[in-house]
């Protein structure tokens, strides 16, 4: 590998390091269900970048399948909570659960 692949997949593995580890921060921060969910979208697209940058630094197609499966897991967990915050929202006030403090 030449100099400038190094340095460029070493900025890569900086970027994405930072980037997982403020989705990190905001899942367990919150504080509200939908930016957990924000999170654990960008958490999982930085995933799917890091597998994509694997894929062209090392120059295969191996891990594909994986991708799709992070694609579609993180597709199926959005309409799921998407659902969920929905259903909440339509609940009249006395029938919610109350809030417990923030972590």
């Amino acid at each position: 590998m030449s100099d400038i692949t190094q340095l460029l997949l070493i900025a890569a593995g900086i970027g994405l390091t930072v980037t997982a580890l403020a989705a990190i921060v905001r899942i367990v921060r919150g504080p509200t269900i939908l930016d957990r969910m924000i999170a654990s979208d960008v958490l999982l697209t930085t995933l799917m970048l890091a597998v994509g940058a694997d894929m062209v630094a090392r120059g295969h197609t191996d891990t594909i399948p994986l991708m799709t499966v992070i694609a579609a897991t993180a597709t199926l967990a959005t309409i799921v909570v998407a659902r969920f915050v929905k259903r909440r929202a339509e609940q009249p006030p006395h029938q919610q659960p109350k809030e417990t403090g923030h972590v």
